[in-house]
Order: structure tokens, then sequence, then C-alpha cells
């Protein structure tokens, strides 16, 4: 891991900018953090739209994450922002998005060949980043990981074991496949569903949330479509995070 920029944010939060390889990422870093008092880390995860794009919302997480004293860390997905163009992704998003538009139902075939493949390129470069991060003085364990591609998330919960407690968000495709894997999912879940999310198949979130073998699993689902989470749901996120990392 290499460091390759670092500016300091309100209330003390130390940003830094860093490479792993050809991957880029994000650390934020609360004031309280120090190798005698290392921060717990939230995986904060995001949908393949670049992290340049993605930073207002990323950065916002962070900051709420380091009020309750945790570092967090974001990496760059394959073939999204400045990362080499991925020639089957760019053919699996023209295939969704035609479907889409053509107000068609968006089939089996074109959800595996968009999620599949990326869920098996980044999971071990999610581990990798976290092999790294937990190597610095000011990064602890418990490890949590939060939001984005939720195929992303249930194989690092099935595969990583120091990853103790998810989020997850109800919001994006899920191939078949997945189902089995959530079911050997067994650290504590908090499950974010917007119940008029107009991207997402409702039924199928919840067949997915029954489908995990966690003893300890809450859903919780606001009405609305996908950009109109309501405040007090990240708040509630931000408790669950503070029960099982702290």
């Amino acid at each position: 891991m290499q460091f390759t920029s670092e500016q300091s944010l309100d209330d003390g939060i130390l940003e830094r900018e860093f490479t792993l390889g050809e991957i880029p990422g994000i650390l934020w870093t609360p004031a309280s953090a120090s190798a005698s008092a290392p921060a717990p880390l939230i995986l904060l995860g995001h949908p393949p739209l670049g992290l340049h794009k993605m930073y207002p919302r990323l950065a916002g997480r962070a900051r709420h994450a380091a009020a309750d004293g945790f570092a967090a860390a974001t990496i760059e997905l394959p073939g999204s922002g400045d990362r080499p163009r991925w020639a089957a992704a760019e053919q699996a998003r023209a295939d969704l998005r035609r479907a889409m538009e053509a107000g068609e139902p968006v089939g089996d075939e074109i959800i595996d060949a968009l999620i599949l493949p990326l869920v098996e390129k980044s999971v071990p470069e999610w581990q990798a980043a976290l092999d790294a991060l937990l190597s610095l003085p000011e990064i602890g364990g418990p490890v949590g990981y939060s939001g984005g591609v939720i195929s992303i998330g249930i194989r690092l919960a099935v595969v990583e074991p120091r990853i103790v407690a998810a989020g997850f968000f109800a919001g994006s495709f899920v191939p078949a496949a997945m189902f089995e894997e959530a079911r050997r999912v067994t650290i504590p879940l908090h499950v974010l569903l917007q119940w008029d999310d107009e991207g997402n198949d409702r039924q199928a979130a919840l067949d997915l949330f029954d489908a995990f073998g966690s003893k300890e699993k809450t859903l919780h689902a606001n009405m609305g479509g996908h950009t109109g989470v309501p405040q007090f749901a990240g708040e509630d996120a931000a408790g669950f995070f503070a029960r099982h990392l702290k």
C-alpha cells in the first residue's frame, strides 16, 4: 500500500488516498486513532460508478463512521473509475440498459454476466486491501462491511472471517447462485430495503433476506425509491455497527 495524498477534514479526520498495485483507494481515520488506540474498521462498499463520482457520498459515510470512532476505507472496483475498461462488464451494462429502456424484464443471463464476474474479481482485491489496512498501527479489528453491491458483501461475509458484521443495501441485482451463498452467511446483518425501489425486485430482496443463515438479521424497510433513504436509516445502521464493532 502506497499513500499518494492526505488532507485533514472536519473534526480532525485524516483522509488519505492510496494505491494497492493498480487499485486506487481512500482511507479515513478519526482523530482518536493511534498505535496505542487503533480504530475498528468499516469497509465502504459502493456501486461500480467510480470513486470520483461516489466520493461525496463515501466521504459523508466516512465522516459518520469517524464520529463513532471508526476508520473507514474503500477501493475502486474493477473496470470502474480510472481503472482499465473491462469489455465484458461494459457489454453487460449495455445489455442491462437496453432491457430497462425497452421495459423488458432483466433476465438471469444479464444479471449473471453483470454481477458474478465482478464478485470474482473484486472480493480478492477487498481481501488484499484488508490485509494492508490491518497492517497499519492505527487500524485494528474488528471489521465491518457496509453497503455497495450486495453480492460482493455476501461473498465477503462467507469467505472473510475478519468481517464480523455487515450492513447491506437491497438495491442491486442478485444472481440466483448468490442465494445459496447467502445461506452460508452467519454474521450479524443489518439490511436496508427501499420498498418502492424502481430498480430492485422487492420479492427477490425479501427472499434473499429469508435465505441468510445469520441468527441475528434485521430488515429495515422504508417507503420510497432508491435514492429516498431517510436520514434515520443511517442512524440505525450506525447503531448496528456500534453494537458489533466496539
